[in-house]
């Protein structure tokens, strides 16, 4: 019987996975604007009060927040959320205003916000590139191996010897495409097309549903074909041959993140999958009681699903940043103070909407709920 991580271990795994992720990120958007000469009043892990910290010779308050669940980069001048020119910053001496991140053109500012999550895909590309050499490339042809029986593929018709050449719309190139393909997509109606000996067939399926338990209790709704793959080939991978190969997932990854939030905007997967930071932690401590490499390959994940969120255009996310100075790129000047103010308002409230879904998820998933139900009842 496998038993669940302690508390402590989980505690440490997931300061472990995210301390050093969101100080990546912050450190990021803290080297970019000292590139643009943007002097940086405060570098924080974690939010609330502080706990510890020390002011360098340039001026940078260094501190640590007794909520380890974030960061932040205050620039000189920054002085509002939606980083508009105040009163305030046009009494500054004129050396000192140009110093600060208001007074620098809307290219370099978005260079400084998209630093942040350009940090975290980069981690994780080094991480899954260092797999990538140790390990070798798993490659496996779309080939149909045999099927299971009363599955979506034995269905559909679909034969040994089957090569799928896409589903969905989608080309297949490896059996890795069509699996990730149908993983996220359960009871799904959609077709395979596929080749058998000379000719061309397509078949109308629909994927199946696997409820999944791993050996810590969680459960997972997969979707499955039923198709059994050929025997899969490991490929050597160069040190140039593992960044490239590494890209490639991470782009597959992200794929996936899009292809699933549509998912659940569109209302075909429930929010109650959406999970939280005590999901992390959770997560995190049982990663690292299976070892090293699955704890690492958690970070790397946790890295490509900060650098996601962040680019999404919700203001107060970078993402939002972004999505205004684009817009200020195209007028040559900014949006009106008055209206990123109320946007950037209306981000904050969906931030913390959205925090307290996941929260309440996580609760949930941990019987919190229902054993108050039993309580109650």
């Amino acid at each position: 019987m496998i038993e669940t991580p302690g508390v402590l271990l989980t505690i440490l795994s997931f300061a472990a996975v995210i301390g050093p992720l969101v100080f990546v990120h912050e450190m990021g958007h803290y080297l970019a604007g000292r590139f643009f000469g943007i002097k940086a009043d405060a570098f924080a892990i974690g939010f609330g009060h502080e706990v510890a910290g020390f002011t360098d010779k340039r001026g940078t308050r260094w501190k640590f927040g007794w909520l380890p669940l974030g960061g932040y980069v205050k620039f000189a001048g920054d002085m509002n959320p939606a980083s508009q020119p105040s009163a305030e910053w046009l009494s500054l001496p004129a050396e000192e205003r140009q110093r600060t991140f208001q007074s620098k053109p809307v290219w370099q500012r978005a260079i400084v916000v998209a630093a942040g999550p350009v940090v975290n895909f980069v981690v994780a590309i080094l991480i899954l590139a260092g797999f990538a050499f140790a390990y070798g490339d798993i490659r496996m042809p779309p080939i149909v191996g045999g099927t299971v029986p009363g599955s979506a593929a034995a269905a559909a018709g679909l034969q040994a010897g089957d090569r799928i050449i896409g589903i969905g719309g989608r080309s297949v190139e490896t059996f890795d495409d069509m699996a990730r393909y149908a993983r996220i997509r359960a009871g799904e109606r959609t077709w395979i097309d596929a080749v058998r000996g000379d000719r061309t067939l397509s078949r109308d399926i629909v994927i199946g549903t696997e409820l999944q338990r791993d050996r810590f209790g969680n459960e997972y709704r997969i979707g499955r074909l039923g198709i059994a793959g050929s025997k899969p080939i490991v490929v050597p991978v160069s040190l140039v041959e593992a960044p490239v190969i590494a890209v490639k997932r991470t782009g597959e990854i992200v794929s996936m993140m899009v292809e699933t939030l549509g998912q659940v905007i569109t209302g075909r997967r429930s929010v109650k999958e959406l999970g939280g930071p005590l999901s992390i932690a959770k997560v995190s401590g049982e990663q690292m009681s299976l070892g090293l490499d699955a704890y690492v390959f958690l970070i790397a994940l946790v890295s490509i699903n900060l650098g996601f969120i962040n680019l999404l255009p919700v203001p107060m996310l970078d993402g939002g940043h972004l999505f205004f100075y684009a817009i200020e790129a195209v007028r040559r000047r900014p949006v009106e103070p008055q209206v990123q103010e109320w946007a950037f308002r209306g981000g904050l409230a969906a931030i913390l909407a959205l925090m307290l879904l996941v929260t309440f998820n996580d609760l949930g998933n941990f019987g919190l709920w229902k054993n108050l139900a039993g309580l109650i009842g």
